[in-house]
């Protein structure tokens, strides 16, 4: 039985929720987020509060109604305050900046690496902090990865670019010879 299935989904106020077929519509403003169910799980809106409920008794119908109900509350959430991630930027000559919806880095390459902004993300760059800010979490995660793998932090200097709260394990160097 899913823990997180049964609970409910508060709907924070000024989001507009309704059901259109096994669409999940959520409205705030002129942005609209949709999760379609496939049919999987049943739902039903309450007032401020909105509930799934498994469909069948296999082991995946559980799976999906407590997937759901994750993917629901993620969209409620960013609808409400948003997501953010943030990295770091270690190393001499290492810089980042935006122009327009591209941003751009230095990352000791021979050459700058380009960025095409995803649609619906903000991305601001402070000194050597970037902040990537959204509504939808997936996006958000997708876009920090990707940003990451351009350049990941090694373990004896601690170079490249990192999440702020990422812990890089140091290793120690060359031993001295005798």
């Amino acid at each position: 039985m899913s823990r997180i299935g049964k609970r409910p989904v508060t709907v924070a106020s000024g989001i507009d929720v309704s059901l259109d077929g096994t669409t999940l519509v959520a409205k705030k403003g002129n942005l609209e987020k949709r999760l379609e169910t496939h049919g999987r799980v049943g739902i039903s809106i309450d007032g401020s509060e909105v509930t799934f409920e498994r469909k069948g008794d296999e082991k995946q119908d559980a799976a999906f109604w407590g997937t759901y109900r994750a993917l629901f509350n993620n969209i409620i959430i960013g609808l409400d305050k948003g997501f953010t991630k943030s990295l770091e930027i270690n190393g001499v000559g290492y810089r980042a900046s935006v122009q327009g919806k591209v941003l751009n880095l230095q990352l000791g390459f021979s050459h700058d690496v380009n960025f095409d902004i995803p649609e619906g993300l903000e991305i601001k760059v402070d000194k050597n902090v970037i902040t990537i800010n959204g509504s939808d979490k997936q996006a958000v995660g997708q876009a920090a990865a990707e940003i990451r793998a351009f350049r990941p932090p090694e373990p004896y200097k601690g170079k490249g670019v990192k999440y702020t709260d990422e812990v890089i394990i140091r290793k120690a160097g060359k031993a001295a010879g005798k």
